[in-house]
């Protein structure tokens, strides 16, 4: 019946434009990349937190334009098991920002698959850690400073 089939249609899409509107809307960063690596989903969080709008940002390649080098490496390995079907929690990553500032991002990298379950991507739910991770790196770095002038010190220091 065409009556059926157009009611089930109308279903079908407005289900799609829901999830669509979830996903842009999610008080979480949520982004994806195809099997290529490029940018195929980039929601309002993410781009509030990055400072690239979801148009700077798609089909551009994930890893070389937004994560910090010395992470790449590790970030591809996680994408490329993801890709595989191999999926990645609590990743801590960190992107490089519009204005050239870090962000720290714990994602979850889940594959993502087409309606015959073949894999076309990679999908990261994220969440915020940065200033979390700032003040972890910032206790580190004052630790590290009073071990070296406890080191270096010319008295005795007891305790």
């Amino acid at each position: 019946d065409v009556t059926e089939t157009t009611k089930h249609d109308r279903a079908v899409k407005s289900m799609a434009e829901e999830l669509r509107q979830l996903v842009d809307t999610a008080n979480a960063p949520i982004f994806g990349i195809d099997i290529d690596g490029n940018v195929n989903e980039w929601n309002d969080k993410t781009a509030l937190i990055t400072g690239y709008s979801k148009d700077e940002a798609m089909s551009k390649p994930l890893i070389s334009t937004f994560i910090v080098p010395k992470l790449r490496q590790s970030v591809q390995d996680v994408l490329d098991r993801a890709l595989k079907g191999d999926e990645t929690s609590n990743y801590e990553l960190e992107f490089r920002t519009k204005s050239n500032q870090t962000c720290y991002l714990l994602v979850n990298a889940t594959t993502r698959r087409d309606a015959e379950n073949k894999i076309v991507g990679v999908v990261g739910v994220a969440q915020d850690v940065t200033d979390a991770a700032k003040q972890d790196r910032a206790a580190k770095s004052m630790a590290q400073e009073l071990r070296q002038l406890i080191n270096t010190a010319n008295a005795p220091i007891f305790g």
